[in-house]
């Protein structure tokens, strides 16, 4: 069977493997900005362990840590400005998935200075971006494998990614341990999105081949560690945390070769407008996108449950437990809005999800939410 695979990050994993690794960096220069967010990298230990690594080296540093969830276009443009008033010779990301995307941004401004924040989404900068190592703290986005970045405009709040070859790490370092520190429900949160990125994946057209394989060990290793987290309402053991930041990035590994289907910018406007964390409120459209997949992929469908060795009923009854949310209500006139927006911005990942998904569909499911 024909398929395409294309992933150019250099991914360094397992316990201690930043050290064991450092000198890779070297192969990068001599100075680097250190771009973060104000507590998980420090909390997890990563900040600390990437200072020491880098004294090793000889690698001189500053940090940028104020970005924030769902990064702002702002933050990372000034992070930009700062590493090239610093002449930085890379970008250092250091965190969960936010700072991870931002980083991506940050190694475009910083190399193009004149470069407008909103200009990035041109995709005509001129210089290609300074080289980025990533280092994940939590076990959800796997943006240490993809080549996107998911950003936030300023001027609307609205969320919007740039993605492309531009978008990869030079290096990556994949540890678990960083993830031990993350708190019950952000743990929870990011698992959340591990799991729609490996079963969104799962059913579009392009898990095929190799992307197969590791949408299915992305599901086989993060549905018992869904459980894990429902049944115990607490901190996850440390092999429970390593199988959340392997499957975290398996499932990267898949979304990276297909993209996401319609939960994920469905999920955006919960973000946005509702305030809802996204790996959960990618999970309320779960749900939906298993009827649809019933409908129109059984074979498919019939599949991922063996795989799982479960059935749809207890899938959703550990989602519905492990989201925890409030209900939710969009009227009609607003879920058509919020349809069309994404409908326009989105067009492939409605194309890509089960059935397709057009406009009327998105606007039903939206006025019909209920997990």
């Amino acid at each position: 069977m024909d398929f395409n695979f294309f992933m150019p990050a250099r991914v360094f994993s397992g316990k201690n493997t930043l050290f064991e690794n450092s000198r890779f960096l070297a192969d990068l220069g001599k100075s680097c900005l250190l771009v973060t967010g104000a507590g998980s990298a420090k909390a997890s230990g990563a900040l600390d362990d990437v200072l020491k690594a880098l004294k090793t080296q000889g690698i001189s540093y500053e940090i940028y840590d104020k970005i924030g969830p769902n990064p702002l276009l702002s933050d990372c443009h000034a992070a930009g400005k700062q590493a090239a008033d610093f002449k930085a010779d890379f970008i250092f990301g250091i965190g969960g998935g936010s700072p991870l995307d931002a980083a991506k941004a940050v190694a475009v401004y910083a190399a193009n200075p004149k470069l407008e924040a909103e200009e990035i989404y041109n995709y005509g900068y001129g210089k290609p971006p300074l080289p980025l190592v990533l280092l994940g703290t939590t076990a959800g986005t796997g943006s240490e494998v993809t080549g996107v970045s998911v950003l936030t405009i300023d001027r609307n709040g609205r969320k919007k990614s740039v993605s492309g070859p531009d978008y990869y790490a030079n290096l990556s370092f994949a540890d678990p341990k960083y993830t031990y520190s993350v708190p019950y429900d952000a743990t929870v949160s990011t698992a959340l999105d591990a799991f729609s990125h490996a079963l969104e994946s799962f059913f579009t057209p392009k898990c095929q081949g190799l992307t197969k394989c590791v949408a299915q060990k992305a599901l086989s290793g993060l549905w018992p560690a869904l459980e894990s987290l429902n049944k115990s309402k607490s901190l996850p053991s440390p092999e429970v945390r390593d199988a959340l930041y392997y499957g975290s990035l398996y499932a990267g590994l898949a979304i990276n070769q297909t993209g996401t289907a319609f939960p994920h910018p469905l999920g955006y406007i919960l973000t946005e407008d509702f305030g809802l964390p996204h790996g959960k409120a990618c999970a309320v459209f779960m749900p939906a996108f298993l009827e649809r997949a019933e409908n129109f992929a059984p074979d498919l469908h019939k599949e991922l449950f063996e795989l799982l060795q479960t059935d749809k009923g207890r899938l959703l009854k550990t989602v519905k437990s492990l989201v925890n949310s409030p209900d939710l209500r969009i009227d009609g006139a607003d879920a058509k809005k919020y349809a069309e927006r994404w409908a326009l911005q989105a067009p492939g990942n409605f194309a890509i999800s089960p059935g397709g998904l057009n406009f009327e569909e998105a606007a039903e499911i939206l006025a019909t939410l209920k997990l």
